[in-house]
């Protein structure tokens, strides 16, 4: 009977078995390190795929010897995050136009790869693939290849968490790569994790049903610039923003909740660089309270059940209100007329009557 219920204890604490996937990234010291920041992944191990020698040593993958390239094998939890979610990832910190290397390392052997093991994760390999390229995001053609794995060759320990045991030497090589500016500037924010900003941002369906995540959640899945607006009441730039001079009918609604802030119709162009509105669509949404944190007193305005701060509403707009509702795109989001009733916003196509 013991013997059962200790079988029995190890069965119920046996940890759910972990998925494997391949990914090449250019220097796998920071593809480890990119992939280890992502919740659901355990563990990135720096290695080499692709070649025909069997356990290639660093000096000859790194002197083209061996046609392997430098690879990650990520350990991750699928109930966690998707194969799909690290493809988004790995897109996100890779320059996938490069035919010859990554950044300042040149060669085959830092080429970017996708290494699939199944037929299923080709198929969403290809897929991601085409979605990148037809986005549009840059202008010379994805060219990362998509190729099945035949073995994977852990590097030599010194090679692996290098990120952690040699911090400032790591630091120093990434920062002089250009990884980072390069990807700053096609991404605006590598670090978003668009899958969660799909769970947290909502459509309204009334102030019972809403509940706002946690700030540590919001963090970790909202563009940082939303976070930065919403939620540390910061600005975004002037006349760099998406919704200053938007000029479509639709609804302005809250980036986290969903609830509906402002319409088209009362959109005016203010000439300050951010979207302007003589009123909200209605009041019971949005809250104000003083603002002093600048040389004069400010009224500040956030929209009342997500709390998200969404700028500053002055008296010098013009008529019927005098108003000058003065937003962040980026607290915004916007539901084209069109869209509106599939989005549960059909209440509100009598402001366009």
């Amino acid at each position: 009977m013991r013997t059962l219920l200790f079988l029995a204890a190890l069965t119920l604490s046996a940890p759910v078995l972990a998925a494997e996937a391949y990914f090449a990234g250019g220097c796998f010291w920071c593809t480890e390190s990119d992939f280890e920041e992502l919740d659901g992944v355990s563990e990135a191990i720096s290695g080499f795929a692709g070649g025909d020698e069997k356990n290639p040593s660093y000096e000859d993958v790194a002197h083209g010897r061996t046609g392997h390239t430098e690879v990650v094998k990520v350990i991750y939890d699928p109930a966690m995050v998707s194969y799909d979610n690290l493809l988004t990832w790995f897109w996100q910190h890779v320059d996938p136009t490069d035919p010859n290397g990554q950044f300042v390392d040149r060669g085959q052997q830092y080429r970017s790869a996708i290494f699939y093991q199944t037929e299923a994760e080709k198929t969403a390999a290809l897929a991601s693939r085409n979605t990148l390229e037809e986005s549009g995001r840059f202008d010379k053609p994805v060219i990362t290849e998509t190729t099945e794995l035949d073995a994977f060759y852990p590097a030599e320990d010194y090679h692996q968490d290098y990120y952690k045991t040699h911090s400032l030497k790591y630091k120093y090589y990434r920062y002089r790569s250009g990884r980072d500016q390069f990807l700053q500037e096609h991404w605006d924010d590598p670090k978003h994790r668009p899958w969660l900003t799909d769970q947290v941002t909502q459509r309204w369906q009334g102030a019972d049903q809403f509940q706002r995540p946690s700030d540590e959640v919001l963090k970790k899945s909202l563009p940082k610039l939303v976070y930065q607006v919403t939620r540390e009441d910061a600005t975004e730039r002037a006349f760099q923003n998406e919704y200053f001079d938007h000029k479509a009918e639709g609804i302005y609604v809250d980036v986290i909740s969903g609830e509906p802030l402002f319409s088209s119709t009362d959109k005016y162009k203010s000439g300050t660089g951010w979207p302007s509105f003589t009123q909200p669509i209605d009041k019971a949404f949005v809250t104000l309270a003083e603002d002093n944190k600048l040389w004069a007193t400010r009224t500040e305005v956030r929209s009342r059940y997500a709390d998200s701060h969404l700028g500053h509403v002055f008296s010098d707009g013009p008529e019927p209100t005098g108003q000058r509702w003065c937003l962040n795109s980026a607290a915004l989001r916007f539901v084209p007329k069109a869209e509106m009733e599939k989005q549960g916003y059909g209440e509100y196509l009598s402001l366009f009557e």
